[in-house]
């Protein structure tokens, strides 16, 4: 922990829980974006004859059969979900739900998180699970993703929530 941050207590198990339930929501509705404007251009490809209709009249027919539009949507939803973690973490170090719940990710190493740090966050936090760990470790409040990737996830004052005190933290 550095000397800049070290007035703050790493968070616990609920407000954690209350930031990853706030997230999701925000996940939900960037995939949903995503699977629209995915879904948009499939059927435009498809009403134009650059996607093979495969011998389907209706794009929602072609759209239940085609195991590829299936599973590269599903790569496409992944990809603008995984981007949104990154980024606020990478930028900032908290998402929506944990501004809202004055939580920020700090690095416990000298090196600033970076996107492969982060990446490694996302893989080591098993869906969620890692931060389990929290419950059992009642003395360091370390999720497995912030133990794998060296990172800690502190509780801000009011004050130092906001993105102008970031820069003095």
């Amino acid at each position: 922990m550095s000397d800049t941050t070290q007035h703050f207590p790493r968070a616990g198990f609920f407000k954690r829980l209350a930031a990853m339930i706030y997230d999701i929501l925000v996940a939900v509705a960037i995939g949903m974006c995503a699977g629209l404007i995915y879904s948009v251009i499939g059927l435009v490809l498809f009403e134009n004859g650059i996607i093979a209709n495969q011998g389907f009249e209706h794009f929602m027919d072609f759209t239940d059969h085609a195991l590829w539009f299936k599973i590269s949507e599903q790569i496409w939803v992944g990809f603008w979900i995984l981007v949104f973690f990154l980024w606020f973490w990478r930028n900032g170090g908290q998402t929506i739900g944990m501004r809202a719940w004055r939580l920020r990710l700090f690095s416990t190493t000298d090196e600033p998180l970076g996107y492969g740090r982060a990446l490694m966050r996302i893989i080591f936090s098993l869906g969620g699970l890692g931060t389990l760990l929290v419950l059992f470790d009642v003395k360091n409040k370390q999720s497995l993703q912030d133990r794998l990737a060296g990172t800690e996830m502190l509780v801000l004052t009011k004050d130092a929530n906001h993105h102008r005190a970031w820069k003095s933290l």
